[in-house]
């Protein structure tokens, strides 16, 4: 799978690269929002893993310009976030496009359970 990885953290985009370069996915990572929009404008992904609280232009600020520009639902967007979400939060998310969201830390077991969700269309 073709797979963009968007996290302000360069240790935790560079280690999900790795690891998802190590079982054969063809990785970009973004480290800030507009790079992410930027790449998303240009290219298309079997899957988009994206972190919501990063500075200047998060993941929620990501999902409105991409919904902006018709980008939104092109690719499966899955959200990472270390915060408390409630579940009104949740459900516009969804109706927003995003595919689903985990929580930090990401356990590799969960990470892959969701890339087979995706790649089987669910």
């Amino acid at each position: 799978m073709k797979i963009l990885v968007v996290d302000d953290s360069k240790d935790i985009a560079s280690l999900l690269n790795q690891v998802l370069s190590t079982v054969g996915h063809t990785v970009t990572t973004a480290h800030n929002g507009k790079d992410a929009v930027s790449l998303l404008s240009a290219n298309s992904y079997d899957a988009v893993f994206l972190d919501i609280a990063m500075p200047d232009f998060s993941g929620l600020d990501v999902i409105s310009k991409l919904a902006e520009i018709g980008r939104v639902k092109t690719s499966p967007i899955v959200l990472f976030t270390a915060t408390p979400i409630t579940d009104s939060e949740v459900q516009d998310l969804m109706e927003r496009g995003v595919h689903s969201i985990l929580r930090k830390p990401v356990r590799l077991e969960t990470l892959f359970a969701k890339i087979e969700e995706i790649s089987k269309g669910s």
